[in-house]
């Protein structure tokens, strides 16, 4: 069955939306405390009348029990201890250098390059059809992300269409329909059909022939039988030929 809609968009958050007796998600609340802590670190050198090799230890040692609070991967906080350490011992020894900005200063770039990526963004392209795939564990929020992902492009003058490849959840179909519905956003599945492959592969190929710009492929996720699952956005992959695969994940579960 293919159903369409046309309409507009709206932009993407990936926080949880905070409930009514609890204004503040637990995400902004680890990013609130962990802000906090680094700010608390960070006055310690402001009121030292000396920074010498013990309050650096100091200040690091807290900023690493905060970023390990926060769940932070231990060889990551490591690295950020280590990195910042070498940095003040070589640069300090400077003339008409400030040691309380050079601390605070490579505090905040090691923060930023664990953050950062290697790889880099695609790139949508006019005049292609631009597809990306969307993968995940069930219950991650894989579906209600590509409608906004569709949605967000659209706006911008991006002509957006949706294909629902997830055949294991019930009323996975039912979801990216209401939701596509909503936005009115073009979008392609098959209440009949349980091959997902089979479903990506007619739902791409019938918006490649209306020249959409971007097409979004959601799959189907799993809490178990994860060889199944992995077999089987292979080879969805294989037949849509995806620019772009986007993982998405639940930002509670942690490490």
């Amino acid at each position: 069955m293919w159903w369409r809609h046309h309409g507009l968009t709206t932009r993407v958050s990936c926080l949880p939306r905070p409930s009514p007796t609890n204004p503040q998600s637990p995400d902004a609340m680890v990013l609130t405390e962990l802000g906090r802590k680094i700010t608390g670190a960070f006055s310690r050198l402001n009121t030292a009348a000396i920074i010498d090799d013990d309050l650096l230890d100091e200040v690091l040692k807290e900023i690493a029990a905060a970023l390990l609070q926060a769940d932070v991967n231990v060889r990551y906080v490591s690295e950020l201890r280590s990195n910042v350490r070498k940095r003040v011992l070589l640069e300090s020894d400077a003339g008409g250098v400030n040691k309380r900005k050079l601390i605070q200063k490579s505090v905040v770039e090691e923060l930023v390059r664990m953050m950062q990526s290697d790889r880099k963004p695609y790139k949508f392209e006019k005049g292609i059809c631009n597809i990306v795939m969307f993968v995940g564990l069930q219950g991650s929020g894989k579906t209600t992300t590509c409608t906004k992902y569709a949605h967000y492009w659209n706006r911008k003058g991006w002509k957006t269409a949706l294909v629902c490849a997830d055949t294991f959840r019930a009323g996975a179909f039912d979801q990216l329909r209401q939701n596509a519905s909503k936005v009115r956003i073009p979008f392609y599945g098959d209440y009949n059909e349980t091959d997902p492959v089979k479903i990506a592969e007619e739902g791409v190929e019938l918006f490649k022939k209306e020249k959409y710009d971007l097409i979004i492929v959601d799959t189907s996720g799993r809490h178990k039988q994860e060889t199944a699952l992995f077999d089987e956005m292979k080879q969805v992959e294989e037949v849509v030929k995806p620019h772009d695969i986007v993982f998405i994940m639940d930002s509670h579960i942690g490490q």
